[in-house]
């Protein structure tokens, strides 16, 4: 343990942005079955308004990089934490669609803009201390949400609690914790290279790791969207034990993250991603064959399994790409990335309801298992030690 934590005050600061990012997001989901009904949204008009998230990631990542640029990643990733945390609490008092809309881009901007800049900081502690550490980093990310879930679980419990109180004191909380960890953030270095804040696309060398990313993202967020269904669905679930399959997925990825510097260090990241995708694709064709509910949660938990170390990697790859500045090139493969889970949902939805989900999830089997071709390609710059500062 003392191994874990031995990267001084500015890996515990990191660590701490990553729960919190983790954290704010799962206060947020968790509470989207009360915004549905306080609002009266149909699954449609729901789906549509979710998109706003979406477009505030996907439109902040195309700035990140230049904000990160010129103002350095400590003060993105505080100024992202607690937009975050007073946004949180605008989604429950949105009195209208049309808010709520607005606020979920506000969320999504603040989100994505603490996501890459922490990343950036994880690639900056690997750099100070030589070592891998960005899946213990993003394993606290999971962590997080975990957390946040079971707080809003309980909050949700409690008869006469307001939802919004819950979310004010969440992003109290959670987003001002990075008051706290901002001093010891590892600040910009001399002479860094300054630039404005403008939008740019992904830089071409990017693109590979990008579609890895978007791979994964996609593979993802059909797990978080339609594990629970498809055990409805597919086997007549009741609804307690549908949100098993999403509870293995979710277990698994935190172990596997938990593990990944470790494997790391024995393995290069080309093998890894490669062996990911296989293992990812392996449990998602478990899930399409399986004839028993109960397989096809051991599914779940291979696709966790697999998808747990790629993101870490290729944020890692991204951040010390030769020649590109490290937020930057961490933006241009999350704003790639990210398009996965705003695309995904979609396209996985009208598959399902031309054919069936059972056809969806073979899709998705076939997306994640191009990672075995395409992640040989994630090139031994993922180590720490082989970019300049």
């Amino acid at each position: 343990m003392q191994k874990f934590f031995s990267g001084g005050k500015a890996q515990l600061a990191v660590l701490a942005a990553f729960f919190a990012n983790g954290a704010m997001m799962a206060t947020w989901v968790a509470r989207i079955p009360y915004v549905q009904s306080n609002l009266s949204l149909s699954k449609g008009a729901l789906g549509v308004v979710l998109l706003g998230l979406s477009f505030g990631v996907l439109t902040a990542l195309s700035l990140t990089g230049g904000l990160i640029a010129r103002y350095g990643s400590p003060k993105v990733t505080l100024a992202g934490a607690l937009g975050m945390g007073l946004t949180l609490p605008l989604l429950l008092l949105a009195p209208n669609s049309v808010v709520l809309f607005i606020a979920l881009f506000l969320f999504g901007a603040f989100l994505s803009a603490m996501d890459v800049a922490m990343n950036e900081q994880a690639v900056l502690v690997e750099h100070q201390n030589g070592r891998v550490m960005m899946s213990s980093f993003h394993a606290f990310y999971s962590i997080g949400a975990l957390v946040g879930s079971l707080i809003s679980a309980g909050a949700a419990g409690l008869a006469g609690f307001p939802p919004a109180l819950h979310t004010a004191l969440a992003g109290l909380i959670f987003g001002g914790s990075m008051l706290l960890g901002y001093p010891h953030l590892i600040p910009a270095q001399p002479g860094s290279v300054r630039q404005t804040v403008s939008f740019r696309l992904p830089e071409r060398a990017l693109w590979v790791l990008g579609i890895i990313a978007f791979c994964s993202s996609v593979t993802e967020g059909a797990m978080a969207d339609w594990s629970g269904l498809y055990l409805t669905d597919i086997f007549q679930a009741e609804a307690g034990f549908a949100a098993l399959g999403y509870a293995a997925f979710s277990l698994t990825m935190t172990a596997g993250r938990l593990l990944g510097d470790t494997i790391t260090r024995w393995r290069t990241p080309a093998f890894i991603v490669r062996l990911s995708g296989l293992t990812a694709a392996l449990g998602l064709f478990l899930l399409v064959f399986s004839p028993t509910v109960l397989l096809s949660i051991v599914g779940f938990a291979l696709v966790g399994l697999g998808l747990s170390n790629v993101i870490p990697l290729i944020y890692r790859a991204a951040g010390n790409t030769p020649g590109i500045a490290t937020g930057v090139g961490i933006a241009g493969v999350a704003t790639i990335g990210y398009g996965g889970s705003l695309f995904g949902p979609p396209v996985i939805g009208f598959v399902a309801e031309q054919a069936t989900l059972r056809a969806s999830f073979l899709l998705v089997a076939l997306l994640v298992g191009s990672l075995v071709i395409s992640g040989r390609r994630v090139a031994t710059q993922s180590n720490p030690s082989t970019k300049e500062d």
